[in-house]
């Protein structure tokens, strides 16, 4: 009895090492990540004040307006464009970087990118209760 239940086990594994292999020889494929979700959350011109900054003055010295299809991400390249797509549903947007942000901490768990007002509203279909979401951030040649 001991030996049939060791054969029955020794068939089995067998047989999953046999579709793994299978799998990979048609071109499957097994990835593991650990790497973090990329998010976006947005920001306003009350955001910032009560978070002690201007709320005006973006770090580039232009005015911020949560109208504009703007972000803020950790670098100083100001001036290039990005196509954000938001995971979830599919939106894009192309946002213009003017400001440096998200802070460090936030930038550590995944948070890449801090988007206007109206930038985040397009990406979520004006759902801003959303706060966060899960985006594919590319760089762009031009405002396309």
């Amino acid at each position: 009895m001991r030996n049939q239940k060791l054969n029955q086990t020794h068939r089995l594994a067998t047989s999953h090492r046999v579709a793994f292999i299978v799998l990979l020889a048609i071109g499957g494929s097994f990835t593991f990540s650990t790497a973090k979700a990329e998010t976006a959350s947005y920001y306003t011109y009350e955001s910032c004040v009560r978070e002690g900054t201007s709320g005006v003055w973006t770090a580039s010295g232009e005015r911020y307006n949560e109208n504009d299809l703007t972000c803020a991400m950790r670098s100083r390249e100001w001036g290039k464009y990005y196509k954000v797509t938001n995971l979830d549903n599919g939106n894009t947007v192309i946002v213009r970087h003017n400001d440096f942000g998200p802070n460090k901490k936030l930038h550590d768990k995944g948070r890449i990118i801090d988007l206007s007002k109206e930038a985040f509203k397009i990406l979520t279909n004006n759902d801003l209760r959303k706060g966060i979401i899960n985006v594919k951030v590319e760089e762009v040649s031009d405002a396309q």
